[in-house]
């Protein structure tokens, strides 16, 4: 739940303040059902896709073309999924089909299914401007047109559309009723939530793209994210601290133990930090501890993992708050997936469970954070 301190507001009302003018793909008939008036996403731009103002090798890759001499090769190749970015816009259609392209032919991996690794996962509005589930689907193959949803209830809503975790995507196009309305949101002017993060970040093992703790956040917060998180490669290297210090954030969310031993956590935990508030001196940062495997109660040298792992994060958080800097948020490890052992698909990566219950763990502190960087910002 948002606290009251963030009053819900209902975008639904406001919505046309943000829409580009879309001039309509060709429509295609059915020997069988309606007209379909096809619209491609990029003509009025998704949310969670960074640096728009950077030419990029592929439209929905989360680096720009300018990164990949910087990045790490596995960084890189990583960054090509669409993790995080939602498409939003507002229809009538009864059904809402797509007609897509992905990157790779490879739908699913070792602890996810297509629909999370490759699929796509719908959100409405309710009428008091909740966010909503509808429905999700998986491909399956790389390239397809299919309803992702057909027998809505009548009215026009704002939906949001979260794209694959694990996949790239080459091209989307949205179909509806050709008799029905039709406009694209063009992303919010709000800062984003910016996560910078391991595979857990990336999505494993979420069963669909809205069940990530990034994703269930920024419905909870009402807020765009950009979700950088690198399956095995979240290290808090610098060269990616050079590209989030370009992004005018709400917040930065440090959560790179799961990838990194102690000994890397104190010698890349400080220079990160000082990194990004050398650039941006107001903006929160919250460093987030190891979550602890949920079988280290019987694995003795993984628990001493994960104690080291925390030890050292706590002293870089000591040192810079005692050497000065100000807006850091610590949140603790061994509260992120519950204590029954259920919060995993393998006991690291979370499952649906565990997500939701790293978010409850995580809101607070990014409210509270919020709510510092608004007083900050209105002196």
């Amino acid at each position: 739940m948002i606290p009251p301190r963030f009053p819900r507001i209902c975008f639904g009302l406001i919505a046309l303040a943000f829409t580009s003018s879309i001039a309509p793909a060709q429509a295609s008939e059915s020997d069988e059902g309606p007209e379909i008036v096809w619209h491609n996403i990029t003509d009025w731009d998704v949310e969670g896709r960074a640096w728009t103002d950077h030419e990029r090798m592929r439209w929905f890759d989360r680096f720009p073309a300018q990164a990949k001499a910087q990045l790490t090769p596995q960084v890189w190749n990583l960054s090509r999924s669409s993790t995080g970015m939602i498409s939003r816009f507002r229809t009538d259609s009864s059904f809402i089909r797509l007609n897509y392209t992905l990157m790779s032919d490879n739908l699913n991996g070792i602890n996810m299914s297509p629909i999370g690794a490759s699929g796509f996962d719908l959100y409405a509005r309710d009428d008091s401007g909740e966010w909503r589930w509808v429905e999700s689907m998986g491909p399956k193959a790389a390239t397809g047109e299919e309803d992702i949803v057909s027998g809505l209830a009548p009215g026009e809503r704002e939906y949001a559309l979260y794209l694959p975790l694990r996949n790239g995507i080459e091209n989307l196009e949205i179909g509806v009723d050709e008799a029905s309305a039709f406009v694209g949101l063009t992303p919010r002017e709000t800062r984003p939530i910016v996560f910078y993060g391991t595979s857990i970040n990336h999505g494993a093992s979420a069963s669909r793209p809205g069940m990530v703790h990034p994703a269930i956040l920024g419905r909870w917060f009402d807020r765009p994210v950009v979700n950088l998180g690198f399956s095995g490669n979240g290290r808090m290297h610098e060269a990616v601290g050079d590209w989030l210090v370009k992004i005018d954030a709400a917040i930065y969310v440090i959560d790179c133990l799961p990838n990194m031993g102690p000994d890397a956590v104190r010698a890349r935990t400080i220079p990160l930090v000082k990194q990004l508030r050398a650039a941006r001196p107001d903006t929160p940062i919250v460093l987030v501890e190891d979550r602890r495997n949920v079988n280290s109660w019987i694995l003795p040298a993984r628990n001493a993992h994960h104690d080291a792992n925390h030890a050292a994060l706590m002293e870089s958080f000591a040192t810079l708050q005692a050497g000065g800097v100000e807006g850091l948020y610590y949140i603790p490890g061994d509260d992120l997936l519950g204590h029954d052992s259920e919060g995993t698909a393998d006991g690291s990566h979370p499952n649906d469970l565990g997500f939701m219950r790293q978010a409850k763990v995580f809101e607070p502190i990014l409210a509270e954070a919020l709510e510092r960087a608004a007083r900050v910002s209105s002196k």
